[in-house]
């Protein structure tokens, strides 16, 4: 027999679902498709925190690890005006050519990871002026050097005592624009963006996921959308941007919260998987789409640091506790650029090496 109510009902959810799907589509339309990146954070009980980051990049991008002592000398060759600085805390530093540090947690637990943002737009620099110049190549590595909290980054950064230069990737025709996430062992969490050659930043521990584009303001907006719309009923499915971000704060919002690093390593890697660009996808007409090159799970209460690379067929983790960061300490490496393979735990791997030069800015 028929049922009127039940007709009415159907057609009303059936309306629905093309809405969003008409609206999801528009979405991917317009959402530009470029430099990728996912990072989440996880949170579980009895302070675990886990930071997470896929590192996708249009062209191979070898990396490395390496420790770093305290008591290191910095300086970035942007000219005579070069921000120096001495480093107050020992890391573990993910190098990308051997020329930046890109991902990394130092000592105190504290999280840094670069992504890419092609809104990016530094201020002008100039060698007469009072402030000076840090090469993007170090910035990440100047927040692990520095502070212990994303509290003392925001508070420090905020104050814009130098200016972040940048240049192109050497060898390519690839200008850096990036943005930086900084997250500790508190949970806490920062974005710090430069638009329109001015400083964003977005603090807030609730920001617990970011993609590369668009900026963080226009992330949040996306997400207030998308949070009317059940993800069990309907989530976008391409690699975009937006839509990695959109599955990332559903799954990451849906785990298990668990103290058992077994299970959160392991669900934390599962959203980055879900957020990956397949190694070596296509797309015709787009020939510098990004693909996932390597992966990062930091755990910030054990102090330990998970790395896999899409080339090998497992993940290796380190424990930095296992390493001295004394200021007489010296400097190690653990080389994954040349499809090396290790298992387990690879504190014992790293060798005695001379520290990579940070990339400077040339015409300063």
């Amino acid at each position: 027999m028929f049922n009127v109510k039940k007709f009415v009902i159907r057609m009303i959810v059936f309306k629905w679902i093309v809405k969003v799907c008409i609206t999801a589509f528009v979405i991917q339309l317009t959402a530009p498709i470029a430099e990728a990146c996912t990072r989440v954070i996880y949170k579980g009980p009895n302070n675990t925190i886990l930071t997470g980051r896929n590192m996708d990049f249009s062209l191979p991008i070898p990396a490395n690890l390496w420790i770093f002592p305290r008591g290191m000398e910095r300086s970035t060759s942007v000219g005579p005006n070069s921000l120096y600085w001495i480093s107050k805390y020992g890391s573990l530093a993910v190098s990308s050519f051997d020329i930046s540090t890109s991902d990394g947690m130092n000592e105190a637990g504290l999280v840094a990871n670069l992504l890419w943002l092609v809104e990016s737009e530094y201020p002008e620099f100039d060698n007469e002026e009072e402030r000076p110049g840090l090469a993007i190549s170090a910035w990440a590595q100047y927040v692990l050097d520095n502070f212990a909290t994303v509290a003392e980054a925001v508070d420090a950064l905020g104050k814009e005592d130098f200016v972040v230069v940048t240049d192109f990737i050497p060898g390519t025709d690839k200008f850096t624009t990036v943005h930086l996430s900084v997250s500790d062992a508190t949970g806490d969490s920062a974005i710090f963006e430069y638009i329109d050659g001015s400083l964003v930043i977005h603090h807030d521990p609730s920001y617990i996921v970011m993609t590369n584009d668009p900026p963080y303001n226009e992330q949040l907006a996306l997400l207030n959308y998308w949070q009317n719309i059940p993800g069990n009923v309907f989530l976008p499915g391409t690699v975009k941007s937006t839509d990695r971000f959109v599955r990332a704060h559903y799954y990451i919002n849906h785990l298990p919260e668990t103290d058992d690093t077994q299970i959160s390593v392991a669900s934390t890697f599962s959203v980055l998987r879900n957020t990956s660009v397949p190694y070596g996808y296509e797309i015709e007409g787009f020939p510098n789409l990004s693909t996932t090159q390597w992966r990062v799970v930091a755990d910030h209460k054990n102090m330990r640091y998970f790395f896999e690379t899409a080339t090998t067929p497992n993940t290796f983790w380190v424990d930095l506790d296992n390493f001295d960061f004394s200021a007489e300490a010296s400097v190690k490496v653990l080389r994954t650029d040349g499809g090396q393979i290790y298992a387990g735990e690879t504190s014992a791997e790293f060798s005695e090496a001379e520290p990579f030069v940070f990339q400077g800015v040339e015409n300063y």
